[in-house]
C-alpha cells in the first residue's frame, strides 16, 4: 500500500474543517474506490485522525451493508454478479442517508456486512446524534448512472482511491486465497466480476474532489 500519511492528514483537515463550518449540521463524505482499493482500511485510518483531533468526531457507513442478501441473489440468477450495482439495495442506502442527514433521531442503526459469511448483519451498528461527520465508503458511490446519482447530492465531500488494475489483481488474488478458494474459483471472481466492476468504478463514476493514490 502507498505511503499516502501526508494526503491522509490533508484530507482530515480538509473534513474538520467542513465540520468546523456546519455548525450543528452534518457532514457527510463519500470515498469511493474500486474492490480491492484499500478504501476500507484508509477510511478506519481517516476516522481514526479525526476522532484523535476530537473524540467521537467520525464514524464510517460502509456501503456493503446494503447487498441484497443470497435469498434474493440465488434464485434471481445474481450471486455470480454479488457486489455490480445491480445488486445493492440502493433506495436503502439513500433513505439511511437521509435519516442520518436529518441528525433528528437519537440514534441511527445501519447494516454491516460480514464478508466471512457473505451476510449484511442488519442493525450492527449504531450512529449517534452527536456524530458530527459520516464518512460513506463503497464502490458506487460515484457511479454516474440511476440510481446511484441520486446519493450525490447528499455528500458534502467526494473522494476517490485510485489504484493500478495490477495491484487491484494481487490484492484481489490474496483476498480469495484467503478465504480458500480453489484457482478455478477466483479466476472466475477476478475476470467475471471485481476486475470488470473496478473498471466500471474507474471509467463510469463521476470526478471526484480528492484523488487519493493508494497503490
Amino acid at each position: 500500500m502507498a505511503d499516502n500519511g501526508a494526503d491522509l492528514a490533508r484530507l482530515a483537515e480538509q473534513v474538520a474543517g467542513l465540520a468546523a463550518r456546519a455548525g450543528q449540521g452534518r457532514v457527510i463524505v463519500a470515498i469511493a474506490g474500486a474492490p480491492g482499493s484499500g478504501k476500507s482500511t484508509l477510511v478506519e485510518d481517516l476516522a481514526g485522525r479525526l476522532n484523535q483531533q476530537a473524540s467521537g468526531q467520525a464514524m464510517v457507513l460502509p456501503m456493503d451493508g446494503f447487498h441484497y442478501d443470497d435469498l434474493y441473489l440465488v434464485p434471481a440468477g445474481l450471486r455470480a454478479r454479488k457486489g455490480a450495482p445491480h445488486t445493492f439495495d440502493v433506495g436503502g442506502l439513500y433513505h439511511t442517508l437521509a435519516r442520518l442527514r436529518a441528525r433528528d433521531e437519537a440514534e441511527v442503526a445501519v447494516p454491516v456486512f460480514d464478508r466471512q459469511i457473505e451476510i449484511a448483519r442488519a442493525g450492527a451498528r449504531l450512529i449517534p446524534a452527536s456524530v458530527p461527520v459520516i464518512l460513506v465508503e463503497g464502490n458506487w458511490l460515484l457511479l454516474d448512472q440511476s440510481p446511484w446519482d441520486r446519493l450525490r447530492p447528499v455528500f458534502d465531500l467526494t473522494v476517490m482511491v485510485e489504484v493500478p488494475e495490477s495491484v487491484l489483481r494481487a490484492r484481489l488474488r490474496g483476498r480469495w486465497e484467503g478465504l480458500g478458494l480453489t484457482e478455478a474459483e477466483i479466476a472466475t471472481k477476478l475476470e467475471e466480476n471485481d476486475l470488470p466492476n473496478g473498471r466500471l468504478v474507474r471509467d463510469g463514476s463521476v470526478a471526484p474532489d480528492v484523488r487519493l493514490a493508494n497503490g
